[in-house]
């Protein structure tokens, strides 16, 4: 679920904030950046966990108005198939899913259940809504694809729900990209002989990823003076006060990845750096961050510094 580069942000995000030098004590600091990768995994149930409770919004809408006591035909044999969704029966009936839902105490929209109001409506409204539910069957297929269009143009997008998220968790704005595209590609990969595990998805590709995570954080901060030396060797013309605060955090995370990460290859390197700049600093960063980088890697290689391991690393 977590990639190498969202990786990289969080750890960017956690030396940002620190700001510290290597004789601190930063065991709150790593306990933070660990909290906050493994906080991405409760945005996710969170996600998922909205499926579920529009579809018991449908559900309840449903049984309501049969109940009345001057029902319309239309009520009293109402069309089933957005709560008989199959791919939503999926997600609804999946006990691994209700499991880490309670145990991480996913209730938010029980007591904030105006949000899935809000997004039913909206849902109800739509012409996505309208042509799904113009027969009363339909296959695997058609029912997956309607669940995907919903959560791509109804759900993910929505203003209201953005800022919901904003106010309960800073850092999931920026774990909401990934995660939204992450239950895209998951979705579209279901069947209806999917196993159950595939709706609980490891947070970490593997224990190499979580150990990747700490040792970037602690050797880019335990290492901090000398990779600001490698800095200043090289930006002699700049006014350092001048260079942005994240592209110098940027900088030594990248330098110390080319001297330290063996097994990563240093084009690897170079391209996320250059990426997360693009993204998360100023206009210019890149073309600094890639100048800076390119001389270091130059020098590096004819000083015989880098201790690549593996075929095509250099």
């Amino acid at each position: 679920m977590l990639t190498r580069r969202h990786i990289r942000v969080k750890v960017m995000q956690t030396l940002f904030a620190f700001n510290g030098t290597e004789s601190d004590d930063f065991t709150k600091d790593q306990k933070f950046l660990l909290y906050s990768i493994d906080n991405m995994y409760n945005l996710y149930l969170l996600l998922m966990s909205l499926l579920i409770e529009i579809n018991k919004k449908a559900t309840n809408h449903l049984e309501t108005a049969q109940k009345k006591h001057l029902a319309t035909e239309e009520e009293k044999n109402p069309n089933k198939k957005f709560i008989n969704n199959q791919l939503l029966q999926l997600i609804v009936n999946n006990e691994r899913l209700k499991v880490q839902l309670e145990d991480r105490k996913i209730t938010n929209w029980q007591l904030d259940n105006e949000y899935v109001d809000l997004l039913y409506k909206e849902i109800k409204n739509s012409d996505l809504y309208k042509d799904y539910m113009s027969t009363k069957t339909s296959t695997f297929k058609e029912d997956k694809n309607f669940v995907i269009d919903i959560f791509k143009e109804i759900i993910a997008p929505n203003d209201k729900l953005y800022d919901y998220l904003e106010d309960k968790n800073l850092t999931w704005l920026d774990d909401l990209p990934t995660v939204n595209t992450f239950i895209l590609k998951l979705l579209r990969k279901l069947k209806e002989t999917s196993d159950p595990v595939t709706l609980t998805p490891k947070l970490y590709k593997d224990i190499e990823d979580k150990e990747y995570a700490i040792n970037l954080f602690k050797k880019t901060l335990l290492n901090q003076s000398k990779l600001g030396e490698e800095i200043s060797g090289k930006t002699n013309n700049w006014d350092r006060d001048r260079i942005a605060s994240l592209d110098m955090v940027l900088l030594k995370m990248a330098i110390c990845e080319l001297l330290h990460f063996p097994s990563i290859p240093t084009k690897v390197t170079i391209n996320e750096y250059l990426e997360i700049s693009k993204e998360y600093s100023t206009p210019k960063s890149s073309i600094f961050i890639n100048g800076i980088l390119d001389k270091l890697l130059k020098e590096y290689q004819n000083d015989g510094k880098l201790n690549k391991v593996g075929r095509g690393l250099m």
